[in-house]
């Protein structure tokens, strides 16, 4: 290996080391800007400058604290039945919005899918799409109706697919329960594979879920 060579595996090293972290960096730095547009008119509007000594950055903490603990009260009254009557009608009435409803449905049930273990989707399973022996995460959400299994032919089950990385959009199938592959994935587990494009999950875990993996026949290998 020539002193070129060396110096240019070298630079692709320290490339490969130095740049996951400042784009993480990066990233967090927009974040934090994006944090500051609610977090500073509340510093402003308080005046919790005034409390911390005229320090900026401890306003800033300080401001952030009765945020967070704003949404702990504001979550622990939505689980009383006075708060779950309020925040239900909040809901509705929002989702008499038209286009607002369908943002704010997409972007409730995603959130939900990933924090809570309780959803409105049934179970997590797989389906050969968009070909055979091609498998793709789908969420049941419902047993299909009776016109529906008559055209069918069999049991069907309403099945939504969504997209990777962005769960909010897929499309919605109806299959018959001979084309369902049943696994013991939890929701939560099947929506934070799919948001994450499954960075993360390896093939002992996937298998150990259900989802098949040919070791024999890895991607890309030659007949």
């Amino acid at each position: 290996m020539g002193p070129l060579q060396r110096v240019k595996d070298s630079f692709v090293a320290g490339l490969i080391l130095v740049a996951p972290l400042a784009i993480t960096l990066y990233i967090l730095r927009i974040l934090v800007n994006w944090s500051l547009q609610f977090i500073n008119p509340l510093v402003a509007g308080t005046r919790l400058a005034n409390y911390t000594g005229n320090v900026e950055v401890l306003a800033q903490v300080v401001a952030v604290l009765i945020i967070v603990a704003t949404l702990t009260v504001i979550g622990a009254v939505a689980q009383w039945s006075v708060g779950r009557h309020l925040f239900g009608n909040l809901g509705r009435t929002v989702n008499f919005v038209p286009l607002v409803s369908t943002i704010y449905a997409a972007i409730k049930q995603t959130a939900t899918s990933l924090v809570d273990r309780d959803t409105e989707y049934e179970s997590v399973v797989l389906v050969e799409y968009p070909r055979e022996d091609v498998y793709s995460i789908g969420l049941v959400t419902s047993e299909g109706r009776a016109a529906i299994d008559d055209v069918v032919g069999d049991q069907a089950y309403s099945v939504f697919l969504p997209n990777s990385p962005n769960p909010t959009a897929g499309r919605l199938v109806m299959l018959p329960a001979s084309q369902i592959h049943e696994t013991d994935m939890s929701v939560r587990q099947g929506m934070r594979m799919i948001v994450t494009t499954g960075i993360g999950d390896n093939e002992d875990e996937l298998e150990a879920h259900g989802v098949p993996m040919d070791r024999d026949d890895p991607a890309g290998a030659d007949d």
